[in-house]
């Protein structure tokens, strides 16, 4: 994460992002930080998040389009058919330790990626 980041200058901008199955996302984002965010209290009957209820679709859909978390409603990364949030609310969420941090720490541990061949 870029550190004294000027936050008026700075246009923060989606590069992955990971559904989760309780309706959270984790989004990267272009300075190398993280942040966690629940759509959950977001999907509720007759509005526009309501198609992501469904949480198959809502992790088969999900997407980056223009710079941002979209769920891509038509198919075709159709800016005009896809829900999305906005980047500036994603980024305002307090930076969380990326998730896979503590798998890769695991497998470090556990896995031995080189055989010492004895000579």
């Amino acid at each position: 994460m870029i550190q004294n980041l000027d936050k008026t200058e700075f246009w923060p901008a989606v590069v992955q992002v990971v559904p989760t199955d309780d309706f959270g996302v984790y989004v990267y984002f272009n300075d190398g930080s993280v942040r966690f965010f629940s759509v959950k209290p977001l999907i509720k009957p007759d509005t526009v998040f309501e198609p992501l209820k469904d949480i198959n679709f809502f992790k088969s859909k999900i997407a980056i389009i223009n710079d941002t978390v979209a769920w891509d409603i038509g198919g075709n990364r159709d800016s005009n058919k896809c829900i999305d949030l906005d980047p500036f609310v994603l980024f305002n969420q307090p930076a969380v330790e990326d998730p896979f941090f503590k798998v890769l720490q695991v497998a470090e541990n556990t896995t031995p990626y080189l055989h010492k061949s004895e000579d």
